[in-house]
């Protein structure tokens, strides 16, 4: 069993993990979420982080989806976890958005480890695009009367 942790600045990966909670049922009971509060310091950060850690079972895998590569919330929970020595087996990555939450929940437990990424990965990716609503013209509504 593995669970993903959803890493972010503010509020961010808790109201992600409220919106995987609609979608993915009981499958997002695995999802722990927490976030740098406004005028929080790292360490405290990696305090509660670690805190919230305690809780998760030492053989269960790690998924951790993280709002920026490299911010401050992703290097102190990666910190943590290395010093913990549960960074081995972790998979981590970045640019979290909720297609990429959704499949990490979804296929945490069924995929290998690359086969996972590049799955998770390609529905993040395939998720970006410009949304052009369909031109509601008066016109059309009158030929088909």
């Amino acid at each position: 069993m593995k669970y993903v942790i959803l890493i972010s600045h503010g509020e961010f990966a808790e109201g992600l993990k409220s919106a995987l909670e609609m979608f993915a049922g009981d499958k997002a009971n695995d999802v722990l979420a927490v976030g740098l509060k406004k005028g929080e310091s790292a360490d405290q950060f990696g305090k509660r982080f670690a805190q919230i850690m305690t809780g998760v079972d030492k053989t269960a895998g790690l998924v951790l989806l993280a709002d920026i590569v490299g911010g401050s919330p992703l290097t102190t929970a990666c910190n943590i976890l290395a010093q913990t020595g549960r960074m081995d087996g972790t998979i981590v990555l970045g640019g979290m958005n909720f297609p990429m939450a959704l499949n990490a929940v979804l296929y945490k437990d069924s995929l290998e480890e690359s086969q996972f990424v590049k799955t998770v990965l390609g529905e993040a990716s395939a998720a970006l695009q410009q949304f052009e609503p369909e031109a509601n013209d008066a016109d059309d509504e009158e030929d088909d009367i």
